[in-house]
């Protein structure tokens, strides 16, 4: 069997183009544009090329785009009257703060700092909780964007057996919550799970979310299943030579090992191009959400969980 490759870069391009449809009305009928703020503390050079990313995409779908670089030695204070400003802003309706944070800022209360409404990351607790209980939140990009290539490859998933590798709170989570609310029968497994191959196999739905490089084999993987690959990891490449300073080339894998799995599946998310375009489009459509929430407005079908 070979697998079905999910296009995540294919299926985010789609997304954004709805985005953009939605933001185009939103100006049209309602005077509205969407606003999203990214704080960016530091120069931690992949933080730099992500919020770079964010950015261009936010532009490109019609939204205003607002950028706060914060020098690395930045007080928590001052970070916080920053957030505090872009709460009261009505020209901002998703605040993001780029992780990680220098280590001498408190990541929990920063998060907590920003207003539930306006947290598109969804990594309040207040949003953590409403989504734990099944209400009305802003939801995690990653998983979001997982969810809706799920939808989109299988319709209904109501009655499947879903096995989450990974219990973080960005993740594993939120994603497990996900696949609860849209009736699947789930299980999280860890570092911790006994008998771990034999979880897996079970599995109707594999999300891997270990962040370990190729951890998962083909012959854990039950025959048709569907396997969603979250993990970026970067390994050395020798076939592909070295580099001018004389280091190993390197290629990013997935938490999966892609050529074994995609012998046995019936649909896969390959690395680089599957889960990782789907995070900032999601990122787009919830500040979308949090723009006709703050306004009495529908929100945009198909964009949210």
């Amino acid at each position: 069997m070979t697998a079905k490759i999910i296009d995540g870069k294919a299926f985010a391009a789609t997304v954004r183009g709805e985005v953009a449809e939605h933001v185009a009305r939103l100006k049209e009928e309602h005077g509205l544009t969407p606003g999203l703020a990214v704080v960016l503390v530091g120069e931690d050079p992949a933080s730099q090329v992500y919020v770079r990313s964010k950015g261009k995409m936010t532009a490109e779908v019609g939204m205003n785009s607002y950028e706060h670089r914060l020098d690395a030695d930045t007080a928590e204070a001052e970070l916080l009257a920053l957030i505090k400003r872009l709460n009261a802003d009505r020209d901002v309706h998703g605040i993001l703060v780029q992780l990680p944070l220098p280590k001498h800022l408190d990541e929990d209360l920063v998060i907590n700092a920003i207003d539930p409404e306006k947290d598109v990351d969804g990594f309040h607790i207040s949003n953590v909780g409403l989504l734990g209980t099944g209400q009305k939140s802003m939801v995690p990009c990653t998983p979001l964007g997982c969810l809706m290539m799920l939808r989109d490859h299988h319709g209904s998933l109501s009655g499947m057996d879903a096995v989450v590798i990974g219990r973080s709170n960005i993740v594993g989570k939120p994603m497990a919550q996900l696949l609860l609310g849209d009736s699947c029968t789930v299980t999280i497994a860890h570092s911790r799970t006994k008998d771990l191959p034999q979880v897996v196999r079970r599995a109707d739905i594999v999300v891997a979310a270990v962040g370990r490089p190729e951890m998962v084999p083909g012959d854990w993987i039950k025959p048709g299943a569907t396997v969603i690959d979250v993990g970026i990891n970067r390994i050395g490449a020798p076939e592909k030579g070295t580099n001018e300073d004389g280091s190993v080339k390197t290629r990013l894998v997935g938490d999966c090992h892609f050529e074994s799995c995609a012998a046995v599946a019936g649909a896969i998310t390959p690395v680089p191009g599957g889960v990782g375009p789907m995070t900032i489009a999601c990122l787009l459509a919830n500040t979308v959400t949090a723009c006709c929430r703050a306004n009495g407005l529908p929100e945009p079908e198909g964009l949210t969980a």
